[in-house]
């Protein structure tokens, strides 16, 4: 297959694996006229119509390196998505970040009130774990998907890298700390991602966790990086957030660090790091190599 037809299958398959996910959303959140009402509408406005769904992206790349069934990939992927989205309804309040844009529209807090996005945060979490525990497969498996979510989105994962991050506002972080602090900020969810759907298909050897890892790790610092050039480069109507935020918090970023072309040239060093990783899983891992293509190469 010529690289353009390569990259044809990869646009179709994406389109097509983002819908599955928002009818899939959809299905797992309460529905928006069931008791209490106000709360189920704005984890609905929360976590659908918005997002480029790089998560469960990963999740469903992944899963077809071991032929995973679709409905627990589903799962899976939903359940990385409503734990991203009520990490971004939390950053967006007030004690945090304090922002009133998010994926081109008013942030929850905003729309709805402070406490309702509090709520909103916290359901979608309890519910992530919920769609993550149900379903066909085997128990055992289930509960490593579900312990490795929640080491991903507690204090040594996301929550740990946010904490770090609004503790190092206005400090000289060197670049050894700055990337511990997205390696969990960031990273933690996209390596849960990747695994957990290589975990949909099979138990993973300690090889094909390395390289898995490898391949993570590369990404989810290149994520990092690449939000950073844009946050400094982007407007807000592109970025669909306020831009330049980050330099008007005086936080520290990769941008603010190495400068603009060195945070570039790094972003592309790790592209090039994570299709290394991907090698022994030859033709199969198309999909992951593209989306390393397309976190480096994205303009929002």
């Amino acid at each position: 297959m010529s690289h353009a037809d390569l990259n044809q299958d990869f646009r179709h398959w994406m389109t097509s694996t983002q819908q599955q996910c928002e009818e899939a959303l959809a299905f797992f959140l309460p529905a928006g006229d069931v008791i209490p009402a106000k709360l189920h509408e704005a984890m609905r406005y929360a976590a659908l119509d918005g997002g480029k769904r790089v998560r469960p992206l990963l999740v469903f790349a992944a899963g077809r390196l071991f032929d995973a069934p679709a409905e627990v990939l589903a799962r899976a992927a939903c359940a990385l998505e409503m734990i991203h989205a009520y990490s971004l309804v939390h950053d967006d309040m007030p004690c945090m970040d304090d922002d009133a844009l998010r994926r081109g529209k008013p942030t929850v807090h905003v729309k709805y009130d402070e406490a309702t996005a509090l709520l909103v945060g916290d359901a979608l979490q309890a519910q992530a774990f919920l769609v993550l525990s149900e379903g066909e497969g085997d128990p055992a498996a289930r509960l490593a998907m579900l312990r490795l979510l929640a080491q991903a989105a507690g204090s040594t994962g996301m929550c740990g890298g946010q904490a770090i991050d609004l503790a190092s506002v206005g400090l000289a972080l060197t670049i050894e700390q700055l990337e511990q602090m997205h390696r969990l900020k960031t990273g933690a969810l996209l390596r849960a991602s990747v695994l957990l759907g290589a975990m949909s298909g099979k138990t993973l050897d300690d090889d094909e966790i390395a390289a898995l890892d490898a391949y993570a790790s590369a990404i989810g610092l290149a994520f990092q990086v690449v939000d950073d050039v844009l946050d400094a480069t982007a407007d807000s109507a592109t970025l669909g957030k306020t831009a330049g935020k980050d330099a008007a918090d005086n936080k520290p970023t990769y941008v603010s660090l190495l400068g603009l072309s060195a945070s570039q040239e790094l972003a592309q060093k790790l592209c090039k790091d994570a299709h290394a990783a991907l090698l022994p899983f030859g033709e199969k891992a198309h999909m992951l190599r593209s989306l390393a293509d397309l976190i480096v190469q994205r303009k929002a």
